[in-house]
């Protein structure tokens, strides 16, 4: 064990230790890692930035702009 960690006591239901047990042996990996790396997951999962909100046009034309209807929009594109 590390010289900074801290030892603590999780109760785990039955059930769930024994999936937990056999998931960590399918990974060959100890339990105790596959709980520490569950818990990294947690905690990181708040440290994401939140992504950005798209703002419209997403590409931008210096071309001539053009104003069309949808009814002159379907005269010249077929739709299924």
């Amino acid at each position: 064990m590390k010289r900074d960690s801290v030892r603590t006591t999780v109760d785990i239901p039955s059930p769930l230790y024994r999936k937990l047990k056999a998931q960590a042996a399918a990974n060959g990996r100890s339990v105790r890692e596959l709980v520490l790396a569950g818990v990294r997951t947690v905690l990181l999962q708040g440290q994401h930035p939140r992504p950005k909100r798209v703002q419209f046009p997403l590409i931008v034309s210096d071309g001539p702009k053009i104003d069309l209807t949808n009814e002159q929009i379907y005269e010249h594109v077929e739709f299924p």
